[in-house]
């Protein structure tokens, strides 16, 4: 008797009514919206303008969706055009059977074109959106603990996935829990995208590369535990061979790639860009400095407040104004002065007079 594992589903779709609601496309949908909010949180720090990513994603989700679809349509075509089956089958999506490498790909070219349109560099934009995907896939894989499917082989150990279901040849029991494994791989591997990128300042496309080396490293591992159908090559399941050859190509373009064009953009948006330097023109142009919002005047009137000091002149507390009590000073002084020459002089004219009467 098993005291631990993790339970099943028994089913992967409620009804609004007659509506059916799928959870693995509600976990798709939510993947698709976390990394579109992270990678728009990192476009604008690379200096880029709100709202790109969304508008780019327009473009490569549903590229995505058909690259996805037909990755695994096409390797495993005997699910839906060997004898018995129903070829319309491979266009319920929603029934699971999505290859991430196809995604990716596809994804990737729906993505060029929306950058295209937007005059915008492809790497600099695949790198900020880079972890947003390794978290989408995080989040997408439980869409496969709700079908019961895609687990690996029989285990006995305590976090032990327990499938019930008997249909499409599942036998039940407890396996390893393939889903979770790749879940938890994902969320690694967007942690490490995101600090390689603060600490080495990935650019051109490098911090997408080292998202995609990363997740087929644990891939690989993951996809030699699976038990499920797949084509076998020289021994290893198809999915084990495409992991292996992305993962050099990957780790031949950062190595090329950082000796050809190392550092990063300078400029992400050139839209942006020309925005933010017409706006420091417009603010230069009328006196106003764009980071304080101080005019050139008031800076005028500080620069000689602080002057006054050094300049020699009376202590500002004696008045309310400024240079009134230098002003009123000197004007005291001469009147002063001015009296007391008059007061002298009406003096010697006296004294004078005095001395003429005694001579008469």
């Amino acid at each position: 008797m098993e005291l631990a594992y993790i339970p099943s589903p028994s089913h992967g779709v409620q009804y609004l009514g007659p509506i059916p609601l799928r959870a693995y496309a509600f976990c798709i949908i939510i993947g698709v919206f976390v990394a579109v909010w992270l990678g728009n949180r990192r476009w604008i720090a690379r200096g880029g303008r709100a709202g790109t990513v969304a508008d780019i994603a327009v473009w490569a989700v549903p590229f995505g969706l058909v690259g996805g679809r037909l990755y695994h349509v096409i390797t495993d075509y005997e699910l839906y055009f060997s004898a018995g089956r129903d070829w319309v089958d491979a266009f319920k999506v929603w029934e699971g059977g999505l290859g991430i490498w196809g995604a990716i790909a596809l994804g990737a070219l729906g993505a060029w074109i929306g950058a295209r349109r937007r005059g915008i560099p492809m790497p600099a934009y695949a790198d900020a959106v880079a972890p947003g995907i390794a978290l989408a896939q995080a989040i997408g894989r439980w869409g496969n603990w709700f079908n019961q499917e895609l687990y690996g082989r029989a285990t006995d150990v305590p976090w032990a996935l327990h499938i019930t279901s008997s249909a499409d040849g599942r036998v039940p029991g407890y396996y390893h829990p393939t889903f979770l494994y790749e879940s938890l791989w994902c969320v690694g591997v967007a942690l490490l995208v995101i600090w390689a990128d603060r600490r080495f300042t990935l650019g051109h496309g490098r911090a997408f590369a080292q998202y995609v080396a990363a997740y087929c490293v644990g891939r690989f591992w993951i996809e030699y535990l699976r038990v499920d159908d797949a084509h076998h090559v020289l021994g290893l399941r198809l999915n084990n061979w495409t992991a292996l050859v992305v993962f050099l190509l990957a780790v031949t373009y950062i190595v090329v790639s950082a000796k050809k064009r190392p550092g990063r953009e300078a400029v992400v948006e050139p839209d942006a860009a020309a925005e933010g330097t017409t706006a420091d023109a417009a603010a230069g142009a009328d006196g106003t400095d764009g980071a304080s919002g101080k005019t050139s005047e008031g800076d005028g009137e500080t620069a000689r407040s602080d002057a006054g000091p050094a300049t020699g002149s009376t202590d500002l507390t004696k008045a309310g104004d400024g240079a009134a009590p230098a002003e009123g000073e000197a004007k005291t002084k001469t009147e002063t002065k001015t009296e007391t020459k008059t007061e002298t002089k009406t003096e010697a004219k006296a004294e004078t007079e005095s001395a003429g009467g005694k001579k008469s």
